[in-house]
């Protein structure tokens, strides 16, 4: 199905229809396919990104529980004791949580020992890894490691110089070369919602984190952890989204726009 490009040429953020809608499409059947992937090859397709910012408050008074017509009531004020940041990898295949880790901070470096850590939950296996456009996700250090797990012992080049380091497009195009073991899949502009972490970061939120009590950034690292294995072992499934099953993508297509603001609420899909 082809999108009536006049609604939408003009988006000002959008500078190539057609390709965003051919992206839109390949992260649709990645999700599609990732399951028979994984059991016919060994290929990992995995979901990847960070939670930056988690507080590790502590409610300066007890929290009162429920009770015959009356709600939990919890003390409005906290003590802050830092912040952590969560990067989290859901595997398509099995909808559970691999390899997480928990910093201080998000930088380039940690990323790139990040992908390491996961690689080593299977070193000689394929791996889809889906992430978003963040800078450090087509960092120098990011296509080295790659360059090197690969056995590639080619000539890189030289940041903001020349060769394959030279700019953030030729390292993420190195990084999702689909001829690679190991390759990257970015979401389009406004699209981080098809990143399936995303969801599951909404999940640790709800469940754990909002109205979490942490006495320290340990506590809210063990919480996190134990949640984490408790939701592996009791409610990790494989995702299904009924638009991938039966490849409407027009409908999430739709749905950006409609966040956007391009395409008004009421209008049919032509």
């Amino acid at each position: 199905m082809q999108p009536h490009r006049s609604r939408y040429w003009e988006h000002p953020n959008i500078d190539d229809w057609d390709a965003f809608a051919q992206q839109v499409g390949e992260i649709c059947e990645l999700h599609d396919k990732a399951k028979a992937q994984y059991e016919t090859e060994g290929v990992h397709t995995v979901s990847v990104d960070e939670k930056p910012g988690i507080q590790a408050l502590e409610r300066d008074g007890a929290t009162l529980p429920t009770k015959a017509d009356q709600v939990e009531r919890r003390e409005f004020n906290y003590i802050r004791h830092g912040t952590q940041v969560l990067t989290g990898n859901i595997h398509l295949a099995t909808g559970k949580l691999i390899t997480p880790t928990i910093a201080d901070t998000r930088t380039e470096a940690d990323f790139a020992e990040h992908i390491a850590q996961l690689i080593q939950f299977d070193p000689n296996a394929g791996f889809i890894i889906l992430c978003d456009q963040l800078n450090t996700h087509k960092s120098e250090s990011l296509v080295r490691f790659i360059a090197q797990a690969l056995g590639d012992h080619q000539v890189l080049g030289e940041k903001g110089k020349w060769g394959i380091l030279k700019s953030m497009e030729t390292r993420q195009a190195y990084l999702s070369d689909p001829g690679h073991r190991i390759r990257f899949v970015y979401t389009s502009k406004h699209c981080s919602w098809l990143n399936s972490i995303e969801v599951w970061f909404s999940i640790l939120g709800k469940h754990v984190l909002n109205r979490g009590n942490f006495p320290s950034i340990q506590d809210l690292q063990q919480k996190i952890q134990r949640y984490i294995t408790y939701y592996n072992e009791h409610l990790a499934k494989v995702w299904k989204w009924s638009a991938v099953q039966t490849k409407d993508i027009q409908t999430l297509i739709d749905k950006v726009l409609r966040i956007e603001g391009v395409l008004d609420q009421s209008a049919e899909v032509v």
